[in-house]
C-alpha cells in the first residue's frame, strides 16, 4: 500500500486511524479481535464489507447499506493473491490506499450527517498477506498445496471454467475474514452474481451465523457495471464496454415478451454481440475495438447450472463475460487506460424474476 495513516500517537499502544476521522485501521487478526470483543458483549451489530481496495461508488453503496442496518461497519482492504491465476493481473491490480482512505473519510462524514443510519464506518481491516496466510504465500496454481475452501460443483461453472482458482481463493479469504471479524451481516454486490451464490453456499454449508446481503449492481450512466478493473479500459474501449450489458438487456427483453426457451432468450444476446463485433471489425485498426465472448449464460438462480428453459415460477440468471482486447493501433496521445491498457475481462448479469402471472 502506498502509505500509512495514523492519529499521530506513538508507542506500542498507538491507535492508527484514517486522518481526520475516528475510523480505526486494524492490521492484525489480534487487533480485530480485541476491537470486536466488547461489541459482542454490548450486543452491538457489526457488518463487514469485503473489498480489494480501488474503491468506487459500488463499494460505497454497499457501505451505505451496511451503515443503515448495523451499529458498526468494517471495511476490509486486501488484495487477495489466492483469487488471481498465475497469468492474471495481480501485479498491475490498482492499489490506491490514499484515495481509498480519503473516500472512506468523506463517506463517514456523510453517514454522520444522515439521521437514517444506525451506524458508521468504525474500522478498516488492512492486513498483510503474511497475516492472512500464516503458512506462506497462497498457491495460485490449480494443484497448489495449502489450506483452501472449495465449493463444488458451483465453483467449477461459468467463471470457474475460465478462472479455476478464483472461487477457491474467494471462498478461502472470505472464510478467513468471517472468522476474524465475526460479523452479523456481510455485504456484496450483485455484479459478481456467481460469487454471491458461492458465498451464500459457504455460509449455509459451514453453518456460519451470518446474513449475506446482496445489493443491486452499481452502474455508470451508460449502464456499465462499476468495477475496479474499468480503469484499464481507456477512452476508446470504454465507449464499447457496455456491449455485454446491452446484450443481456436484449435477452431480458425477450423474456419480458414471454420467451422461456434458452435458444430464443440467449439468441437475442448473441445477436447483439455479433452485430457489434461486425461493426467494429469494419473499422480501421486505429478506430476499432475488438473483444472476445467468453460465455453468455442462462442459469438456475440457486445452483448456476445451465437451464434449457426458464421456469416462470422460479426465474433465472442471465450472465456473461467478455474480454476487451488491447488496442491494436494507438492514436497519438490516446488514453489507453491504467497499465497501458491490457486485456480487460468484464462480467455482468441480470436477474430474470419469476413471472407474476
Amino acid at each position: 500500500m502506498a502509505s500509512r495513516c495514523s492519529s499521530g500517537a506513538t508507542g506500542p499502544a498507538a491507535l492508527e486511524k484514517l486522518p481526520g476521522s475516528s475510523i480505526r485501521v486494524l492490521r492484525t487478526v489480534e487487533s480485530v479481535r480485541r476491537w470486536r470483543r466488547p461489541l459482542l458483549l454490548d450486543q452491538r451489530s457489526v457488518a463487514l464489507v469485503p473489498t480489494m481496495g480501488a474503491l468506487h461508488e459500488g463499494h460505497l453503496s454497499l457501505i451505505r447499506a451496511a451503515a443503515r442496518a448495523n451499529h458498526h461497519v468494517v471495511v476490509s482492504l486486501y488484495v487477495n493473491p489466492a483469487q488471481f491465476g498465475v497469468r492474471e493481473d495481480l501485479a498491475s491490480y490498482p492499489v490506491t490506499w490514499d484515495a481509498d482512505a480519503a473516500a472512506l473519510v468523506r463517506l463517514d462524514r456523510e453517514l454522520a450527517d444522515d439521521g437514517h443510519n444506525l451506524g458508521r464506518i468504525s474500522a478498516v481491516f488492512a492486513p498483510s498477506t503474511s497475516e492472512m496466510y500464516p503458512a506462506g504465500f497462497p498457491g495460485q496454481e490449480v494443484d497448489s498445496k495449502g489450506s483452501f475452501v472449495t465449493i463444488t460443483p458451483l465453483a467449477e461453472l461459468l467463471e470457474g471454467r475460465s478462472r479455476p482458482t478464483f472461487f477457491r481463493g474467494v471462498a478461502t479469504v472470505c472464510m478467513k475474514l468471517f472468522n476474524i471479524v465475526q460479523p452479523e451481516r456481510v455485504y456484496f454486490g450483485q455484479k459478481d452474481v456467481q460469487q454471491t451464490v458461492v458465498i451464500k453456499t459457504l455460509v449455509r454449508d459451514f453453518m456460519l451465523p451470518i446474513e449475506v446481503v446482496v445489493e443491486p449492481t452499481a452502474r455508470a450512466e451508460d449502464g456499465l457495471a462499476l468495477s475496479s478493473r474499468n480503469v484499464y479500459l481507456g477512452t476508446r474501449r470504454r465507449r464499447v464496454a457496455t456491449v455485454l450489458y446491452r446484450a443481456l438487456q436484449a435477452a431480458e427483453a425477450a423474456y419480458a415478451r414471454g420467451a422461456t426457451d434458452r435458444a430464443e432468450i440467449l439468441g437475442a444476446a448473441h445477436g447483439l454481440l455479433n452485430q457489434v463485433l461486425a461493426e467494429q471489425a469494419a473499422l480501421s485498426a486505429e478506430e476499432r475495438v475488438l473483444f472476445g465472448v467468453d460465455y453468455v449464460s442462462l442459469a438456475d438462480p440457486d445452483t448456476m447450472e445451465e437451464l434449457p428453459a426458464v421456469d416462470p415460477a422460479k426465474g433465472g440468471i442471465l450472465s456473461g463475460a467478455v474480454k476487451m482486447l488491447p488496442v491494436e493501433a494507438a492514436q497519438p496521445g490516446e488514453d489507453l487506460g491504467h497499465s497501458g491498457g491490457p486485456a480487460v475481462r468484464l462480467i455482468d448479469n441480470i436477474i430474470l424474476p419469476p413471472s407474476r402471472s
